[in-house]
């Protein structure tokens, strides 16, 4: 890996002097040249980094061609830890950086960020790469509503209750695995949301960057055979529109409904949960009414 040239490395002219806060940076999720000046400017002009892991985020200051203090922020650090940062960060410039992507996505910065703001720190951001926006946006799936939902539990009982509780989301899903356990991931999956439409992308902006789509059953079999490498994304196509409710149907939700409350809220929570017009629904309803003998 080839140092900047010296014109483009980073300079703190591009950004004002830092003042005391701490700033949230977003940093390459594989190719170096996708860290943006500002990114490097700010780096650069910092006292301290709080990185995830020392080794990936001193590359990443060679590739800048800058030396800045180091102290190691992860899931394993303790309240003392974090305590710290924030002291130095009310009197002094101090980064934050995981080591991939935008810190706080799957990761705990998110608790140093809070009680940082309880600690009227100041806080900046600089945004810049998300291995979840970047695999979203190659998938040809449904952008306008998404949910990030990190990993997947590891043991098969508590990954299939967390599925079974995004069933009912009408949104595509976003979701991070490790290769070793990316076909089984896949299989539950279309086991619980059934056989939708998804695509996994692997080692995004890297040499050997792969987007593949299909049913969730096509990749899981896909995987199946070798588990791949690197960091992946599974994107999930939101539930398919469910089949209007028959009359059977509505007509037992209607009963069930108006025993226990008034025909304003029966017709309410029948149209909402059936996903029907709530004049059809009320129509519906007083002529229950009226055959049990009431108006």
């Amino acid at each position: 890996m080839q140092p900047l040239r010296p014109e483009n490395r980073a300079s703190p002219d591009l950004v004002p002097a830092l003042g005391p806060g701490l700033y949230i940076v977003a940093t390459p999720i594989g190719n170096l040249g996708d860290l943006s000046p500002r990114a490097a400017a700010v780096l650069a002009g910092v006292a301290l980094i709080a990185a995830e892991d020392s080794r990936v985020t001193a590359k990443l200051l060679h590739h800048i061609g800058v030396r800045v203090p180091m102290l190691a922020y992860h899931d394993h650090s303790d309240d003392k830890v974090r305590q710290g940062l924030i002291a130095r960060a009310l009197r002094e410039p101090v980064a934050l950086v995981s080591d991939a992507g935008t810190p706080l996505i799957s990761d705990p910065g998110y608790k140093l960020v809070r009680d940082a703001r309880a600690a009227g720190v100041n806080l900046v951001t600089i945004p810049g790469p998300c291995a979840a926006v970047a695999a979203l946006t190659l998938s040809g799936l449904p952008t306008d509503r998404f949910l990030f939902a990190g990993f997947l539990p590891a043991k098969a009982g508590a990954r299939a209750t967390a599925i079974a509780e995004l069933a009912g989301i009408r949104a595509t899903l976003v979701l991070y695995e490790s290769g070793p356990r990316l076909a089984a991931s896949l299989a539950a999956l279309a086991q619980g949301l059934g056989d939708r439409p998804a695509a996994i992308g692997r080692e995004l902006t890297k040499r050997f960057e792969e987007s593949v789509a299909g049913s969730l059953s096509e990749l899981a079999a896909r995987y199946a055979e070798a588990a791949p490498r690197g960091e992946i994304v599974i994107t999930i196509a939101p539930p398919g529109e469910s089949h209007p409710a028959d009359a059977a149907t509505l007509d037992s939700a209607l009963q069930a409904a108006l025993a226990g409350g008034s025909v304003k809220t029966a017709v309410a929570a029948v149209s909402a949960a059936l996903k029907l017009p709530r004049a059809q629904v009320y129509a519906r309803a007083l002529v229950l009414k009226a055959e049990n003998g009431a108006c």
